[in-house]
């Protein structure tokens, strides 16, 4: 059981800091990213692959990171010219395209056969099942960072600024402000965090083939900062929280329903969750953590 918490409890931190990237990027400013999959992809298969050509895990963690951040900046630079719904079928597009890549390119990714053998976290040091308790400590460490460099940016003047883009663009520009570096700024940011995620997703699941990185990732991730509430990185943290324990806990409701068989089980915990996230917009659409409107 032990075993298990701490599986459950790698996987909500890695959601976290996949929540905390797309939070910055639409909660704080308005950017509409339906493929933030692709960043996830990118960041766990560089640092894999690094990782199984020789190199020591950190500076593949680092390179990872780096590399999603640096394939927002062509997606940052759209921004600038598309409205919203655009935006949301390009990223959409773009994560695809990532993912079919992954898939097609067999001499690198191995296509749909997956890249076996990645290296365990702490695994060198011999410590065995604890390597898993090492990684889910290093992992909190990890998110306290994030959220400590989140919630510094956003009370900064930078921070304040790119909340103003998000609720008036034309008003900033009329102040003399140059919104499209702070946008593509922000998008590289959400996305570095994403793939730094996909590298802990990587050395935890040891395993990774493109169906591990369907759009339903960027949806979950949506779920959650709906539910915490975007713009707040309180929420970030607890709607990530309150996702796994649905995803998780409606393993267990089997016995409450009977007659549902395992693989119907899957849709029923989708079904609980969108229907958790439909009362949540009817009843409290600002989030856990939002601030009511009147």
């Amino acid at each position: 059981m032990t075993a298990y918490l701490v599986a459950v409890g790698i996987v909500a931190l890695i959601y976290m800091l996949l929540t905390l990237g797309l939070n910055l990027q639409y909660g704080y400013t308005g950017l509409i990213n339906f493929g933030h999959v692709a960043f996830f992809a990118i960041g766990a298969y560089a640092s894999a692959l690094l990782t199984l050509s020789g190199w020591p895990m950190a500076p593949a963690f680092a390179v990872g990171t780096l590399l999603a951040g640096l394939a927002a900046w062509p997606i940052g630079l759209l921004s600038l010219r598309l409205s919203d719904d655009y935006l949301a079928v390009v990223t959409l597009g773009f994560s695809e395209a990532v993912r079919i890549t992954i898939q097609e390119e067999r001499w690198l990714t191995k296509g749909v056969q997956g890249l076996p053998g990645i290296p365990r976290m702490f695994q060198s040091l011999g410590i065995g099942e604890y390597a898993e308790i090492a990684t889910l400590a290093l992992l909190v460490v990890v998110n306290a960072a994030a959220v400590a460099l989140v919630v510094h940016l956003v009370r900064s003047p930078y921070g304040r600024l790119i909340q103003a883009i998000r609720d008036d663009e034309v008003a900033v520009e009329a102040l003399g402000k140059h919104p499209a570096r702070l946008k593509v700024q922000v998008f590289m940011v959400g996305a570095a965090l994403a793939g730094l995620a996909g590298g802990f997703y990587a050395h935890f699941i040891t395993y990774l083939s493109p169906d591990q990185f369907l759009p339903l990732v960027t949806f979950y991730v949506w779920i959650a900062m709906i539910i915490g509430g975007p713009g707040r990185t309180a929420g970030a943290v607890a709607g990530a929280t309150i996702l796994m324990v649905f995803l998780e806990g409606s393993r267990f409701t089997r016995e409450l329903v009977p007659g549902v068989s395992e693989v119907q089980l899957a849709s029923v915990r989708i079904a609980m969750i969108g229907l958790a996230l439909i009362l949540m917009t009817l009843y409290r659409p600002q989030g856990i953590f939002g601030e009511r409107k009147e």
